[in-house]
């Protein structure tokens, strides 16, 4: 029988099987060592995530326990506040009593509290890392690659790590969505603020103004209009997580896709699939009108 080393010597024919048991060995231990890490600091980590798990909760009994009719004044209120459009604000009124009568309202309120707490969270992260990338070229150089890996990363291996480290639940679904929607803000946030006029800031400089009065009283202002872009990508962001979120315990519309998908229910995932995108739609029409509005207003305070 011919030999399947092809000539050569017995070491190297053997190479692929040493290297596999070595794989397999590396794996092996940096997995074990993982896990023992994250037992030893689970008390720690436990209370790290308390305050995340009782904000969340108390959103959702929030959004979940007050009656439809107030929720959904309040929300058309943010609707008008941010867009000033009839339009839109009729077409989200329309989107969420058709929401209501097809029984998603009580899940739609579940992920619009999880989109909320993830929303703000990201915007909190990334606003000041975003700030820190634009105010130095070599912090821009080592988190931009960062952002690179977070944003190329199939989301799906996100919820590994999470899953280890946080287990089962809402928070680390929490965590995970927080992680695919950090990005948008943090790069739009750097683009904003070095997009800003050159010689409003030789101005600023000449009136004596501090590296913290040129931040806040003319870089922020001025770049306002695209980190209202950058917002809007996060809620997108964070409503495209939602689903694969519930694969590790999240409730809400993403939970009833996944069933709808694990059964073939084509129906349910349908009506589901359709509450997100009228969800996606509302927030991401609002959201860009506002931005519109600040463009026009700080061409205003530009002229």
């Amino acid at each position: 029988m011919a030999s399947s080393c092809w000539g050569l010597s017995e070491s190297l024919c053997d190479f692929p099987s040493l290297s596999n048991k070595s794989l397999r060995l590396m794996r092996k231990t940096i997995d074990d060592g993982f896990r023992d890490l994250v037992r030893q600091f689970s008390d720690q980590i436990d209370a790290a995530t308390r305050p995340l798990q009782w904000f969340l909760n108390t959103l959702e009994t929030l959004f979940t326990g007050t009656p439809w009719f107030v929720m959904l004044v309040l929300i058309l209120a943010a609707v008008w506040f941010a867009s000033r459009s009839v339009k839109i604000a009729v077409g989200t009124g329309a989107a969420l009593l058709a929401i209501g009568f097809f029984g998603l309202w009580e899940d739609t309120m579940t992920t619009l509290a999880m989109v909320t707490v993830a929303t703000l969270i990201s915007i909190v992260l990334g606003l000041p890392i975003g700030i820190l990338a634009a105010r130095s070229d070599r912090a821009q150089r080592v988190i931009m690659p960062v952002l690179d890996v977070m944003q190329t990363l199939p989301s799906f291996v996100y919820l590994i790590p999470v899953v280890v480290i946080f287990g089962i639940g809402k928070v680390p679904g929490l965590i995970a969505v927080v992680i695919y929607a950090t990005p948008p803000m943090i790069r739009l946030t750097n683009l904003g603020i070095r997009l800003v006029d050159k010689e409003v800031i030789e101005a600023a400089d000449a009136f004596g103004s501090s590296p913290r009065q040129k931040l806040w009283n003319v870089q922020l202002p001025l770049a306002l209009p695209t980190l209202m872009t950058g917002v809007n990508q996060t809620i997108m962001m964070s409503l495209a997580m939602v689903v694969v979120a519930s694969m590790v315990g999240v409730g809400g519309l993403g939970k009833n896709v996944l069933q709808a998908i694990n059964n073939q229910f084509f129906t349910m995932g349908f009506l589901n699939g359709f509450a997100l995108v009228a969800i996606a739609i509302a927030f991401d029409r609002a959201s860009q009108a506002f931005g519109k509005r600040l463009q026009k207003h700080a061409e205003v305070l530009d002229d």
